[in-house]
């Protein structure tokens, strides 16, 4: 995405938002992402291809009640965080797809997950995807930021680029396999 456009969409995520205490950077992330749900839909959304509501609501491990789903989507939707669009098999139902203010929450979240890993009981199954994003760092992070601007924006993929998704997704599963 050209700096340009970047900076447009930046625009518009922080013109959409009322009713802010401070200009403070840390406030206005919490208040743009409110509560724990809001980051878990955006989680399920990065590193489980969740996009669609009853994907999100029947496979989340937290157990997400289906009116506070429908809530946290709209206002992700509302704070430019998702985009919905119908989905061409089904006219009732919607596809949600990540923005690029969404997709740069990938470097934040590699921090949670990481301080999650030392500070919290994780199980290691639901923690491998967060140990594989600390260990590689920026460089990891930056491909899967373009992995994710690819299936929910467009771009191409950068030439070369190895599979960042399906590499955590095998590490989770073979960590699982394990545990049984």
């Amino acid at each position: 995405m050209q700096p340009v456009a970047i900076y447009q969409e930046w625009f518009y995520f922080a013109s959409s938002m009322t009713n802010i205490r401070s200009g403070c950077p840390i406030n206005l992330t919490l208040e743009a992402l409110g509560d724990r749900w809001s980051l878990i839909v955006i989680r399920d959304l990065m590193f489980g291809n969740r996009r669609r509501f009853r994907e999100l609501l029947t496979n989340s491990e937290e157990g997400i009640a289906s009116n506070i789903l429908a809530d946290r989507l709209k206002r992700l939707v509302a704070e430019g965080l998702l985009t919905r669009r119908e989905d061409p098999s089904h006219k009732q139902k919607a596809i949600y797809s990540l923005t690029e203010p969404a997709i740069q929450l990938v470097p934040l979240i590699a921090a949670m997950g990481a301080w999650g890993r030392r500070h919290m009981p994780v199980t290691p199954e639901l923690s491998i995807r967060a140990q594989l994003l600390e260990e590689g760092g920026a460089e990891l992070w930056d491909a899967f930021m373009a992995e994710l601007r690819h299936t929910h924006l467009g771009t191409p993929l950068p030439a070369g680029h190895q599979p960042v998704l399906e590499r955590l997704q095998a590490a989770y599963e073979r960590v699982a396999a394990a545990q049984i």
